[in-house]
């Protein structure tokens, strides 16, 4: 079965994530924009989630995750939560 491995930063707003993933693309760091900025507990991790198989994580995340370019910040993904900025890391 794939494992992939991530990082999310989770915030209220389409236009607070696209924010972010500008400064996250003009070089600032994903973990310290997670830990600064994140709504989910894992920012403080840097936005680290582990690794995971497919369905452990909601949909619409499971779909970045095992389709897009590992390395690229992807997003904004809507969920339930909220908006996501994803990386993934590896993927196997």
């Amino acid at each position: 079965m794939a494992q992939a491995s991530a990082r999310h930063i989770l915030v209220d707003s389409e236009a607070k994530c696209n924010e972010l993933k500008a400064e996250i693309e003009g070089g600032r760091d994903f973990a310290e924009v997670a830990r600064e900025h994140s709504n989910c507990p894992s920012g403080r991790q840097g936005g680290e989630l582990g690794t995971f198989g497919p369905g452990q994580m909601v949909p619409e995340f499971d779909k970045v995750v095992f389709e897009g370019e590992v390395g690229k910040v992807h997003g904004p993904v809507k969920t339930q939560f909220g908006y996501h900025l994803l990386e993934i890391t590896s993927r196997s």
